[in-house]
């Protein structure tokens, strides 16, 4: 049997941050859209676990048991008393290291793919609290459409969206690293008071009424700072995006991906076109939010 799972990006439209908890993570309120660019994990039996990766920065993408899907299996296997014996391919579509979750995108659609696979039949409770185990986005990848996440991220709230957003993603070259874009929050907000994360209700309002423009002017990012901290060169992608026509931008997550939102589809083909043109970014995406969240899309023999 061959099992095919899609799974989404996710920008996140608002991103508090508190400061450092005792165990190192961070407190937030972190407005999680998902958005329609995919991943596809398959996985089919095999002799032992393996991991192999296509498409678009597929070499960076580890292929040892490091990588989430790998994790994934492994830690659902072991609820069951299972082998881990599957061989598990990405079609890797999303941004690599972009700040676009695609890491826990993977992790999301291997769990899913091996639940049905192994017809283990696991409940959304246990398959969220295995997702909470492997990172902080993970739960999100796994329900997709839009949630409020707090704690570290894994505790999730469904939010309702009014309406379809239009995106533009302009793809970075090179990664960030989430853990240093972390340190270095914590380097520029020390000997300052953090004030506990909150998420804006007006932004959570214009998420309800799908409003572009007032969702727009409360687009935030605590983490902003700290990723144009160590790579300055953001700043020229944010303002070729906003020069371009779009209502916003911001960096998507820890980046360096940066996401911008716009009226319509029309414009936001346009504000990719100029992105391009730029010579900011080395791609730009386009993409609409919600998405749905983890899915079977085959399961075969």
């Amino acid at each position: 049997m061959t099992v095919t799972v899609r799974v989404p990006a996710k920008v996140n439209v608002q991103l508090a941050v508190g400061g450092a908890r005792p165990d190192g993570f961070h407190d937030l309120a972190n407005v999680f859209l998902a958005v329609g660019l995919y991943d596809e994990v398959t996985v089919t039996p095999s002799d032992s676990l393996r991991v192999t990766c296509s498409g678009p920065d597929a070499a960076q993408v580890p292929l040892d048991r490091t990588n989430l899907a790998a994790r994934a299996a492994i830690a659902l296997a072991a609820r069951h008393g299972l082998s881990p014996d599957v061989h598990i391919h990405i079609a890797k579509d999303i941004p690599v290291a972009g700040g676009m979750a695609g890491g826990s995108a993977d992790g999301a659609g291997a769990l899913l793919a091996c639940d049905t696979l192994w017809g283990t039949r696991s409940p959304a409770d246990e398959l969220l609290e295995i997702c909470a185990g492997l990172g902080s986005d993970v739960p999100f990848s796994l329900v997709g459409g839009a949630a409020l996440g707090t704690g570290r991220g894994e505790n999730l709230t469904p939010l309702d969206v009014g309406g379809t957003f239009h995106w533009v993603f302009a793809v970075a070259d090179g990664g960030l690293s989430t853990p240093a874009v972390y340190g270095e929050f914590d380097r520029l907000t020390a000997g300052t008071e953090v004030p506990p994360p909150v998420a804006s209700a007006v932004l959570l309002d214009a998420l309800r009424t799908g409003d572009a423009t007032a969702l727009a002017g409360a687009l935030a990012n605590d983490l902003q700072p700290a990723a144009l901290s160590l790579r300055p060169s953001l700043a020229a992608t944010l303002a070729a995006g906003t020069d371009a026509g779009a209502l916003a931008g911001l960096v998507s997550g820890s980046g360096p991906t940066t996401a911008f939102l716009t009226k319509d589809a029309e414009a936001a083909e346009s504000v990719a076109a100029a992105l391009v043109a730029s010579g900011t970014c080395r791609t730009a995406r386009v993409a609409q939010s919600p998405a749905a969240g983890a899915t079977v899309t085959g399961a075969v023999g």
